[in-house]
């Protein structure tokens, strides 16, 4: 997925078990091991998957607990030897149900574009766009940018060049292939792309 989920849930891992990120490995997704998973859409993918992942490793920490507080000075491979050799479980799950963990809620962001417009042709440039955009604390700023300039260039395909077309007897689609159907490409973007998200701003 384009939202970098495994990013997201590697670096959360790390956070809540106080590791470092390369520690963590994130095991290819299957059925076979977990066959039931939220749909996903506008990067709500990341935020179902983290949030279990923080929930199953906080429980692990509750377990090591006893354990950190009579050795305070060990090192990460030295508390996970000592539980082992306690038999604490180390294996901790959570499944991130919406009617209980969460409810939809609004983002919300402005945009200001400069455009350069031929008024003859209608040929245009779009000289610079500015986004600021309220994401919360995010996850993973590298990621959530991409995931904000993919939003501005689907919405500027929207209005700009993607238009549905059809046959007025029929109803046949005819665009419906890229010949006609004209998505933004590499040149329509703006020369000069600057994204913010709004800082100190949980939600």
């Amino acid at each position: 997925m384009g939202q970098g989920l495994n990013t997201k849930v590697a670096q959360v891992c790390a956070y809540v078990l106080g590791v470092d990120v390369q520690s963590v490995s994130i095991k290819p997704y299957y059925s076979l091991i977990s066959p039931n998973v939220c749909p996903t859409g506008g990067s709500g993918g990341s935020e179902c998957a983290v949030y279990a992942t923080k929930i199953a490793c906080e429980e692990i920490m509750r377990r090591l607990a006893p354990l950190k507080k009579e050795n305070p000075k060990a090192s990460w491979k030295e508390l996970i030897t000592l539980a082992k050799a306690q038999k604490i479980n180390l294996n901790s799950s959570y499944m991130f149900t919406p009617s209980y963990d969460g409810k939809s809620y609004t983002i919300y962001g402005v945009t200001a574009v400069e455009v350069e417009v031929d008024i003859l042709t209608g040929q245009h440039l779009i000289l610079r766009a500015d986004i600021l955009e309220d994401t919360g604390v995010s996850l993973s700023p590298e990621v959530d940018i991409g995931q904000i300039e993919g939003a501005y260039v689907m919405g500027l395909g929207l209005y700009t060049s993607e238009e549905l077309q059809y046959e007025d007897v029929t109803g046949r689609l005819l665009t419906n292939r890229t010949w006609n159907y004209k998505i933004p490409g590499a040149k329509d973007i703006p020369i000069d792309f600057r994204i913010e998200m709004r800082k100190n701003a949980p939600n």
